[in-house]
């Protein structure tokens, strides 16, 4: 008996089917049936399900003699169905690579729930890639076992079939079937989620919602959208025949009031014509299924009125937010004109040679280069006050305490930033923000540059997407001084922004405690992830890809290399900060984060601290390779889509030609590489020093203080004479894409 029975019902999506197909069977995991029902499709649908039977044992076919609709062909397929667990899964959406696995795995931890309920995400025609905006009900939940009494935020999850698993044996003793018509979900999900006595979640993107740009039903103008009606109608028949589930009522009158309001809000769900005989039907059926007693919600109070009275409303709505609109432009404005004069007001009055304002990654807290420069000037020349940009409250409440910030864009901002005499930023400054006459910026850029940045960007399109090279040249002419931690730096950056500035080769302030780490410090920092004592840690940060939507692509089974690593291992993931809130953390990583397969450090406020704990560096071209040398500790390059990659971003010099350990091109080859324990051997550590003595050149453990008494204070050069210096170019080695410059 199959773990998984899998319902696909067909009809009209011949184009999509195959990849659908492809993405169910190209599973790891491979316990499971497929039971494909063609429900009288006109196309191609049938010829491509026999095709798919006729070579793959697990799929079988079951052709309808005529077209019954969505729910009914499910029915279909239902008594067929040997398998532990029912999987209804539309024919134009796919699973994610792993998603059965991850699944099994789960039912497996909440020793067979009835229901499981997991995450998706939206991906539409035109490329982009959206996850469940209430994914995180499915941690907040907790990880045992629940009712829907206990946790009955679960139901604002998106009410449909095909984001859960149900075990079929409570399906079978409860006799849950669809209904006919449009919205046949709602009349199985609503009772299914109330019936389960075990309710499990899975924080894990286990399929993608296809939003198609035509095609879909439900976005189809019709007077079947009549159907919700009876839908709901069969909901609440099934809860009067069970006494024990009469406390819901009030909740599902709401669902039901939200529901065909929504449908009647929506252009393109009824004929303009119909929407007045919805709305009464809608009426009716709100007040015959009121429980007694109970209060209306203020958004549902046109249901107690008629349809003129409604039209009336909406038409009122729309005005009000049109006016209301109006009066934000003119407040806007308004606004803008006491700015400018404050802000003049501001800058009549003379700079602040002790104030330095600092920023880092979007003002985001007291982190990278700037916050190692607070840090040390806080040490060296406490008579300097520094503040702190940061985005909002929240991001405020989260400094160190005695840390003095204003809000961006507060009047606090811009009194501080007016009469400032230091800027300290990783991160451009807002184009408002002007530069005075006399006031030093002082940019510390993100680490050493592998792919192009900037004005480099103007001969890779695809790289430069979303980026406004113009805009972000002018902003960097308001620079003074560039910190560079190697010649490769001040090269690329004298290139990528043709602007005003000297080159400082200062090193990177941020490195200092990496070059500074001991045992301790490893130790400190191992205990502060949960590290078992005496494991071997592995850290993977991958980067973001360019000739890809939204940057992610799995290049690794997260699960397969934490297994294949094995005991004593631990294997720590840091994805790149721009794919922290996307789909990428609910592909499985904050899953298995949970699970204590790996841990997951994407939100480490300092990747210093990740680094220290690490024994072996695995990235593919993240620019963390060139700060975690200054560690002297191994460096795996796993460039399987090197050539993609170069080709869509563009990079400064080939990293599998000059790598700083060893290269892998497969996954298989890198889980290789980490078994025999080639990544820490003899050749390892000669290509690391190699990559150590080119860029690694200028740090020392003293970047921070070197900037705090030559660029803050001013001091003479004393013994840190040399790690200032004029724009002077240096060496670059033959295979340097600089070296025509």
């Amino acid at each position: 008996m199959p773990r998984f029975s899998i319902i696909v019902p067909c009809f009209k999506v011949q184009g999509f089917l195959r990849e659908c197909l492809d993405s169910l069977l190209g599973q790891s995991y491979r316990d499971f049936e497929v039971i494909a029902v063609d429900d009288r499709s006109p196309d191609g649908c049938g010829a491509i399900l026999d095709e798919f039977a006729a070579r793959d044992e697990r799929v079988r076919v079951l052709h309808l003699p005529e077209n019954v609709g969505l729910g009914r062909a499910r029915n279909a397929g239902m008594p067929l169905a040997t398998g532990d667990y029912l999987f209804f899964l539309d024919s134009d959406d796919t699973l994610t690579p792993g998603a059965l696995r991850a699944i099994a795995d789960r039912l497996a931890e909440a020793d067979g729930p009835d229901v499981l309920v997991f995450d998706y995400a939206r991906t539409y025609w035109w490329g982009g890639t959206r996850r469940n905006a209430l994914a995180h009900l499915l941690t907040d939940v907790g990880a045992d076992p629940f009712t829907a009494a206990e946790h009955p935020e679960i139901l604002d999850l998106l009410m449909v079939v095909w984001n859960k698993v149900y075990r079929r044996d409570f399906v079978e003793e409860n006799g849950f079937a669809f209904p006919p018509g449009y919205y046949e979900d709602t009349p199985w999900t609503f009772p299914v989620m109330l019936s389960a006595r075990r309710i499990a979640t899975l924080d894990r993107i286990c399929l993608n919602y296809r939003q198609r740009r035509q095609g879909n039903i439900l976005s189809t103008t019709s007077r079947k959208h009549f159907d919700i009606h009876d839908q709901y109608a069969r909901v609440f028949a099934f809860v009067d025949d069970r006494p024990e589930l009469a406390g819901w009522r009030p909740y599902l009158h709401r669902k039901m009031g939200e529901h065909c309001l929504d449908i009647l809000a929506k252009p393109d769900r009824l004929p303009p014509s119909d929407k007045g005989e919805f709305f009464r039907r809608t009426v009716e059926m709100f007040r015959a299924h009121r429980p007694a007693g109970e209060p209306v919600p203020a958004e549902l109070r046109a249901l107690t009125g008629g349809w003129a009275a409604y039209r009336v409303r909406r038409q009122a709505g729309r005005a009000g937010r049109e006016l209301a609109r109006r009066g934000a432009l003119l407040r806007g404005a308004a606004g803008g004109r006491a700015r400018r004069a404050a802000d003049a007001v501001h800058a009549r009055r003379p700079l602040d040679p002790r104030l330095v304002v600092y920023s880092a990654f979007s003002h985001r807290g007291v982190l990278g280069d700037p916050g190692a420069v607070y840090r040390a000037a806080r040490e060296i020349a406490p008579e300097l006050r520094g503040v702190w940009v940061v985005r909002d409250e929240e991001t405020a409440a989260l400094l160190p305490d005695g840390v003095e910030h204003v809000l961006l864009d507060s009047p606090a901002y811009r009194r501080i930033t007016a009469r400032a005499g230091f800027f300290v930023n990783n991160v451009n400054w807002p184009g408002s923000l002007a530069k005075r006459p006399g006031s030093v910026h002082i940019h510390t850029h993100q680490g050493t540059p592998l792919k192009y940045m900037a004005a480099d960007l103007l001969q890779r399109p695809g790289g430069r997407f979303g980026v406004d090279v113009p805009q972000m040249l002018r902003r960097a002419d308001r620079w003074d001084h560039s910190l560079v931690a190697n010649p490769h730096s001040e090269l690329v950056w004298e290139r990528a922004y043709p602007c005003h500035f000297a080159s400082a080769r200062t090193g990177s302030p941020r490195n200092d405690v990496l070059v500074r780490a001991d045992a301790a410090a490893t130790a400190a920092a191992r205990a502060r992830l949960g590290v078992p004592e005496g494991h071997t840690v592995v850290l993977y940060a991958p980067t973001r890809r360019e000739y890809v939507r939204g940057g992610h692509v799995d290049r690794i089974d997260l699960a397969r290399l934490a297994a294949d690593l094995g005991e004593g291992h631990t294997l720590v993931v840091r994805l790149h900060p721009s794919l922290a809130a996307g789909p990428a953390r609910g592909a499985g990583l904050s899953e298995l984060h949970r699970r204590g397969v790996l841990i997951d450090a994407t939100d480490v406020p300092h990747v210093e601290e990740v680094m220290l704990a690490s024994d072996v560096l695995v990235t593919d071209y993240s620019a963390l390779m060139f700060d975690y040398a200054n560690l002297d500790r191994p460096i795996v390059v796993h460039a399987d889509d090197w050539a993609a990659y170069r080709a869509s971003r563009g990079t400064y010099f080939d990293i599998t030609a000059e790598p700083p350990g060893h290269v892998s091109r497969s996954s298989r080859e890198l889980a290789w590489l980490l078994a025999s324990g080639s990544w820490r051997d003899e050749d390892s550590a000669r290509l690391r020093a190699a990559f150590r003595e080119r860029f690694c050149a200028y740090d020392d453990g003293r970047a921070a203080e070197r900037v705090v008494r030559r660029l803050l204070l001013g001091e003479g050069s004393g013994d840190l004479g040399e790690g200032i210096a004029a724009a002077v170019p240096g060496p670059a080695t033959a295979r340097d894409l600089l070296a025509s410059t």
